[in-house]
């Protein structure tokens, strides 16, 4: 991990990373890439060809793309109902019974935070609360399976109101459904399931193919080049935000167990190889007790060789002055998760301006709220916390403003809404706000 110290270091580095698109990444994956595309090719350009291949040819794209990235040969994109409740019958009870629980707790945090339709009546003004009708809902599966996303996503989805979810997960080379992403998909309602993976299945839902529904919005995590999928899509479709690599940012002190700050980093390591762990802390002795649980703590991970790279490439140490210090490091980070694991947490969460998450003491762990907490552990990532917001029910829905004026605001609203639009050169404008005077238009309002 890199070491960082003061303010101004950190804020150096920070104003250094480049956009997404230029990441430099991993020697294995610019392998991977030119073997696949037989040239070399930035991770922004590459998407960007995949993205206009299957605008053009569609499904045939689709499946060139699953073939060529992932190595399956896919005929029938869709996955058959049956095959999602045969591959859920595999799940433990256990675990099935920790899905439900997730979900309900996920299902009460979105119900609790949804707005509702309002109008005033004295104003004349208020809005329509409306779900969009269909989305789409990409769940990570390259590495990993991922229930937790579905849920996190699509009972959220569901708790908005939105009519129709169809999910997309990378397939598997073996061509089964993985059990535990089979049951979330169950409990969740999702309608209906493709088997694509990455960029093409972002481009897939988008565009729309003969197999595939041109969805509203596209909402989910993803990898490095699902997100930038979704970025270069903006505007031709909705998107929810840029949940990209994950990040994670904890600001410690002496106080702090470095058994379970180590832990913490490590746990969010073991995601990706484009994963960030970044510690914050006043205390150059708590930088080294971490540094040594780290250590230890990696031997036997089952994703150790992917920690390693993450904690090699982006993880990063800052040594600041103070706790003060460090929640200005911490904002300027913009951290997806921000944990703040000191003595006296709830003094720092009023400082906080610019995080997805915060997670309060040593035992309020991220790693709750990666699975069970309650609020979706879909956040923005690469510092686009700064200006965006967890993927919560307002992404679901669409606020339709409703004006029905009483004549008296009208009386009061015409002369100023007409001396502004000749200001402005519409004497069009003008003349629709002040025929409203008209005595025969009175009462017709």
């Amino acid at each position: 991990m890199r070491l960082l110290r003061g303010f101004e270091e950190a804020r150096k580095f920070v104003a250094e990373r480049g956009p997404m698109s230029e990441f430099d990444v991993p020697e294995e994956m610019a392998r991977r890439i030119e073997s696949v595309f037989n040239q070399p090719m930035a991770p922004g350009a590459l998407v960007a060809r995949i993205l206009k291949d299957v605008q053009i040819r569609g499904d045939e794209a689709v499946r060139d793309f699953s073939y060529r990235i992932d190595g399956v040969r896919i005929e029938a994109l869709e996955v058959p109902k049956q095959q999602i409740l045969e591959a859920s019958k595999n799940v433990s009870q256990e675990l099935y019974a920790a899905l439900e629980l997730a979900a309900m707790r996920v299902r009460d945090f979105a119900a609790t935070a949804l707005p509702t339709t309002w109008h005033n009546s004295d104003t004349g003004l208020g809005e329509r609360i409306v779900p969009i009708d269909r989305v789409g809902i990409y769940t990570p599966g390259g590495s990993a399976a991922y229930p937790s996303s579905v849920l996190m996503v699509a009972v959220t989805a569901r708790a908005a109101g939105v009519k129709e979810l169809i999910l997309s997960t990378p397939p598997r080379a073996n061509g089964s459904f993985d059990p535990a992403v089979a049951a979330a998909i169950l409990i969740a309602g999702v309608e209906r399931v493709f088997c694509i993976g990455g960029a093409q299945a972002i481009a897939a839902m988008a565009f729309g193919t003969n197999s595939v529904p041109r969805v509203d919005k596209i909402c989910g995590p993803g990898n490095i080049f699902v997100t930038l999928a979704k970025q270069q899509l903006y505007g031709q479709v909705g998107i929810d935000g840029l949940f990209g690599p994950t990040d994670t940012l904890a600001v410690a002190d002496d106080s702090t167990d470095p058994v379970l700050c180590a832990a913490d980093l490590l746990a969010q390591a073991e995601h990706d190889v484009l994963a960030t762990p970044v510690l914050v802390t006043p205390s150059e002795r708590f930088l080294q007790q971490v540094d040594d649980e780290i250590e230890q703590q990696l031997q036997g991970l089952k994703r150790q060789e992917i920690a390693q790279a993450a904690l090699r490439g982006q993880g990063t140490k800052v040594l600041v002055g103070n706790l003060d210090e460090a929640m200005k490091v911490a904002n300027i980070f913009a951290p997806e998760h921000l944990c703040l694991m000191v003595s006296n947490p709830w003094r720092l969460v009023d400082k906080v301006s610019n995080a997805g998450t915060v997670f309060v003491g040593q035992f309020s762990p991220e790693v709750l709220g990666d699975f069970v907490a309650g609020p979706s552990h879909t956040i923005p990532t690469e510092g686009t916390a700064r200006f965006s917001s967890y993927l919560g029910v307002d992404q679901f829905l669409k606020r339709i403003p409703v004006v029905a004026l009483q004549h008296n605001i009208v009386k009061q609203l015409v002369i100023p809404a007409a001396t502004i639009a000749r200001a402005e050169g519409f004497t069009g404008h003008a003349r629709a706000a002040e025929l409203r005077l008209d005595s025969q238009s009175q009462g017709k309002v």
